[in-house]
């Protein structure tokens, strides 16, 4: 892959720690950054769209993706494969968009492996209490669910050294602003003008 002036960047965190809020939030107020839509096994939900909500694949084409590596990073959940298809993150890179990727610690580390240049950046609640209300908010999970996800986190905290940057994620405005600062900073390093 070639840094023609788009970003790889990748957001990892525990389970209601409001990845997905962010990365929405961020997509609406920035125009030049394009969300990674995820490759799957799984069966379209209703008004799930194929090239939108996921490229939605059967196993024998998804193991094809694996073994001509074609995917950047993917993982079997449930049975299911999920993974984040080369060919659409080359193209946002090249044409000059920064892309995002909203996956998960084992994902991030492919990726770190593939693309040592992306940006990783963790995304934690501000406490595991605040977590807990989050997840328990939700009002979908069991407290069995709910204790195996909060121990989960606890895990996944241990991977913060392995990121560039780390956000406490308390406001959802903050968090977004400190996003798009990250995003400028990597913009100005002399590493990627020299790349360019």
């Amino acid at each position: 892959m070639k840094d023609n002036g788009g970003l790889l960047i990748v957001l990892s965190g525990p389970s209601g720690a409001g990845k997905g809020t962010l990365c929405k939030e961020l997509l609406h107020r920035q125009n030049s950054v394009k969300f990674s839509v995820s490759a799957t096994t799984r069966a379209p939900r209703p008004g799930e769209v194929n090239g939108l909500s996921y490229y939605f694949r059967t196993q024998e084409e998804f193991q094809s993706m694996i073994e001509n590596h074609e995917l950047l990073e993917w993982a079997e959940f449930c049975g299911n494969y999920y993974g984040t298809p080369l060919f659409a993150v080359q193209k946002h890179l090249e044409a000059g968009y920064d892309v995002i990727l909203e996956i998960d610690i084992q994902g991030a580390l492919q990726v770190k492996k593939r693309f040592p240049q992306g940006v990783f950046i963790f995304i934690m609640p501000p406490s595991l209490n605040i977590l807990s209300e989050r997840i328990r908010g939700r009002g979908t999970e069991c407290e069995e669910d709910i204790q195996q996800r909060l121990a989960k986190a606890e895990q996944e905290m241990k991977y913060i050294p392995e990121y560039d940057y780390l956000i406490e994620n308390d406001d959802i405005i903050d968090g977004v602003d400190k996003l798009r600062s990250i995003i400028i900073a990597e913009k100005c390093r002399v590493k990627r003008k020299q790349c360019m």
